[in-house]
């Protein structure tokens, strides 16, 4: 072979191997990164980019949502055998047996989705089917195989339910 064919040929594989590392490295990333101001190179998506924010007064409340001692809702609103969802407090109270009050985290322990009624005796996630019961948290049908958080809640003489 001569001197520039054997040159070319290098410059060829080299430039192959280049190209195959470059792919390769690519494949690596996510599916849905995105290349970072149209250079072409994916960058990670940075921390708060990939979690939900966080409110300000998340340090002072409890997990699953809701302010300590903040009235939720009225003791009337939840009923017998059933229960109120509050959406905004990621939080459902139930009254199992009449005067008796429950209250969960209304996150799924299947895939954190937030759960969207209660009825005939059961909490209910949307997303893919898990049940609750109603009287303690309990998983009643999966995919979910863990239950409910329980939160202590207090229920005033003049009928307000508030997180303890």
């Amino acid at each position: 072979m001569s001197e520039p064919t054997r040159t070319a040929r290098r410059t060829v594989l080299a430039a192959g191997a280049v190209a195959l590392a470059g792919g390769a490295l690519t494949a690596c990333g996510g599916a849905d990164e995105k290349p970072a101001n149209g250079a072409g190179a994916a960058t990670p998506p940075s921390p708060a980019a990939s979690s939900p924010a966080a409110p300000s007064s998340a340090a002072s409340s409890p997990a699953g949502g809701g302010a300590t001692g903040k009235a939720l809702l009225k003791a009337e609103a939840v009923p017998v055998g059933g229960g109120t969802v509050l959406k905004d407090e990621k939080l459902v109270v139930t009254q199992p047996t009449a005067g008796s009050y429950r209250c969960f985290t209304a996150v799924c322990t299947h895939q954190g989705c937030l759960v969207n009624k209660v009825e005939n005796g059961t909490i209910d996630c949307p997303c893919h089917g898990s049940k609750f019961q109603v009287a303690d948290g309990s998983v009643a049908h999966g995919p979910a195989t863990r239950p409910l958080a329980e939160k202590k809640i207090v229920v005033s003489a003049a009928g307000e339910i508030t997180l303890a």
